[in-house]
């Protein structure tokens, strides 16, 4: 029988791992994610857990050995934060290459310099183009129940999935959530059936050096190169859109809890204005959404929960009807503007609609981001948008 806990996020995360029957974990501890890994250890101590915990010297040993696990067929999980990401990086683009169904959890921080161990988006970010998926969590329910999720969408489409949440205001926040009986969640979630299976009878070579074209291997058989190998990456991902969003209804069919596949919506039916967010600032969002109703504004929030693969034809719906679009981020890219933005911008193009899309920069190392700031950055662009204004220099809330 399922059950309520109040616990961390981190906490959530590790019972979502728990409960997926992982059989190699490695990680190495980083604020705030160390909580995470110290308490996979306490469980595959205790035996609670059976499962390989493998102690390493670093961010890029711990991916090295996901990825030798994985590659040999076991299911392996992860853990990290900010510059221990960073110095994944190289590891990222192999896990995703060798199309590996690794899941890692990234406690989202703020990367130096200079050092700061509070939260923004900036380290997932950054590796918006290493081959990952990227599912951004709103709360600590959403992140137990999108680690189980992760490893079925890895495993169906064969891409590593990075499970994204807010360090310190989801990591190490107390919250209710419903624990998934382990029978249901064994039903859910089938055993892994990896696509490379090494073994003295049958010698293989991975991941050798490719040339630029096709060509026979020692049996007469036409292989892929380099560039069909990356464009199948590229194929996987696009069709993990709809895996996403399938995992996501399967999922509130046996548990009864959706979290919106791909994205979610709050009060869009009859918006004018659409504040846009991913994680925990969106979630803010819904509640400066509230109050700028309360002053007869009509807002809606539409949040983003899969960066990658970026749901392109979900967002064109969700903002045809918005006669101004508020993008609020917690990261940038340095010489322009919030990527988020950007990918939206680029989206919406297509449709020929020309809504005003606006930026704004917020919470960056961890600086508070209060409802009434959002709504109040909202009402200051009430004129421009109202003027049909396209675009304004990005606004940076709460700094200076």
């Amino acid at each position: 029988m399922s059950r309520v806990q109040i616990m961390t996020g981190n906490q959530a995360a590790a019972i979502g791992a728990v409960l997926s029957g992982v059989q190699v974990v490695a990680a190495y501890p980083i604020t705030p994610q160390s909580q995470l890994a110290e308490i996979m250890s306490q469980n595959v101590e205790s035996g609670k857990l059976h499962a390989e915990y493998v102690r390493v010297e670093s961010e890029h040993s711990a991916m090295t050995v996901c990825i030798s696990a994985s590659t040999v067929g076991a299911r392996v999980f992860t853990a990290t934060s900010a510059n221990g990401l960073l110095y994944m990086h190289e590891q990222l683009h192999w896990a995703a290459g060798s199309r590996l169904p690794i899941v890692m959890c990234c406690v989202n921080r703020g990367v130096g310099a200079p050092w700061t161990i509070f939260n923004d988006q900036q380290d997932s970010l950054a590796q918006r183009d290493t081959g990952w998926i990227q599912i951004y969590c709103r709360n600590n329910q959403e992140i137990l129940d999108s680690v189980i999720q992760a490893y079925r969408i890895a495993e169906t489409v064969y891409v590593p999935v990075m499970v994204c949440y807010d360090g310190f205001v989801l990591s190490h926040t107390m919250m209710p959530v419903e624990v998934p009986e382990a029978d249901k969640v064994r039903a859910f979630l089938p055993p892994y059936v990896p696509h490379t299976v090494l073994s003295p009878e049958n010698p293989k070579n991975l991941n050798p050096v490719l040339f630029p074209w096709k060509r026979e291997d020692t049996e007469g058989v036409l292989c892929d190169g380099y560039m069909e190998m990356r464009c199948k990456l590229q194929t996987a991902l696009d069709r993990s859109r709809e895996v996403i969003a399938e995992t996501s209804r399967s999922f509130a069919d046996v548990f009864g809890r959706d979290h919106g596949g791909v994205l979610w919506e709050y009060r869009t039916d009859d918006a004018e204005i659409m504040l846009v967010g991913m994680g925990s600032l969106a979630s803010e969002a819904t509640m400066a959404a509230d109050l700028l109703r309360s002053e007869g504004i009509r807002a809606g929030v539409v949040g983003i929960r899969a960066f990658r693969p970026f749901p392109k034809e979900d967002i064109r719906r969700a903002l045809q009807k918005a006669k101004g679009i508020l993008i609020f981020e917690k990261s940038i890219s340095y010489g322009f503007e919030g990527g988020l933005c950007s990918e939206i911008k680029a989206v919406m193009y297509a449709t020929g609609k020309r809504a005003p899309i606006y930026n704004f920069i917020a919470g960056l190392g961890g600086r508070d981001v209060k409802s009434g700031e959002l709504a109040e950055a909202a009402k200051s662009s009430l004129a421009e948008l109202e003027a049909g204004k396209p675009e304004r220099p990005t606004e940076w809330v709460n700094c200076g």
